[in-house]
């Protein structure tokens, strides 16, 4: 049997890079009977058929890490991509990037492109957010050329999982940093400020100066609705220091007296607006669980 990795799934049909060519493989019907679906990015065992030249997935490697949306196997790096405008950011789509990266435990970086269209404090004052966090931020723009080696250092030897809305700059920015990749990229609407889907399906793309990236469909909205109640302080990083001192110990940090993430909020500790994306993301969950 030939070892490889799936870069590629259409239609029942997995696209198996061995190192040496990509096979075209069905997957065995064993797999159906256990309800596992082969990812983009298993690691898995094929056998050739010489008749055909097509290959047959035999056995799925056990996966390190597993994202259900995108749907991708053993991914070990996150860059989670937004526009600095065109289209304006989505601060609470940002931190469903990071709370679904968080639940991986994958290293993770804030990529904000476009960032000629935005004046220096503005940038300075939005990165900061997150660089108080602990997050790796880097600012980009494919038309000044600004952050390409940045980022190239961010992927280089890993797989990494490419995410972000519509629209931002995905896909132009893999073109800049390695042009023969020719991905499509599409304009942002003028009339709504999104982005035309130009990714169609996930995808693991070769670096030639070494690791892989998943250029990905965008996404105008993220479910979290797998993550239990209690489970969702733990993925908003800089709550951390903070839990467990509050007067209650099932404290939620909604309505609760004597909670220390209110209070962390309230003195600046905290960021109002990734409070207000938990208290948001919590109800969520929450209302998910009455039905």
């Amino acid at each position: 049997m030939n070892n490889g990795i799936i870069v590629k799934g259409i239609g029942g049909f997995y696209y198996v890079d061995t190192g040496d060519r990509i096979f075209e493989c069905r997957a065995r019907g064993k797999f159906r009977k256990e309800k596992v679906i082969p990812l983009v990015g298993d690691r898995v065992k094929i056998t050739i058929q010489e008749s055909s030249g097509q290959g047959v997935i035999e056995e799925i490697e056990q996966r390190e890490t597993e994202l259900i949306r995108p749907p991708v196997a053993n991914i070990n790096n996150a860059v989670i991509v937004f526009a600095i405008q065109k289209p304006e950011p989505s601060i609470s789509l940002l931190n469903r990037f990071l709370i679904l990266a968080e639940t991986q435990e994958i290293d993770i970086t804030i990529c904000f492109n476009k960032i000629d269209l935005l004046q220096d404090q503005e940038l300075s004052d939005l990165m900061g957010i997150y660089e108080k966090i602990g997050y790796s931020v880097i600012g980009t723009s494919t038309k000044q050329g600004i952050g390409l080696k940045d980022l190239s250092q961010k992927l280089m030897d890993k797989i990494t999982v490419f995410a972000g809305p519509s629209g931002v700059g995905k896909s132009s920015l893999l073109n800049a940093i390695q042009p023969n990749l020719r991905l499509q990229t599409g304009e942002v609407s003028s009339k709504i400020e999104r982005g035309k889907h130009t990714t169609r399906h996930v995808e693991l793309l070769q670096l030639d100066f070494g690791g892989w990236v998943l250029d990905t469909p965008g996404f105008s909205s993220l479910s979290l609705d797998f993550i239990g109640e209690d489970e969702l302080q733990y993925f908003f990083k800089e709550f951390n220091e903070f839990v467990g001192m509050c007067k209650f110990n099932a404290c939620r940090h909604l309505s609760e007296p004597d909670c220390a993430i209110k209070k962390a909020v309230e003195e600046n500790q905290i960021c109002q607006s990734r409070y207000e994306s938990y208290m948001q993301l919590l109800e969520e969950i929450l209302q998910t669980r009455r039905y």
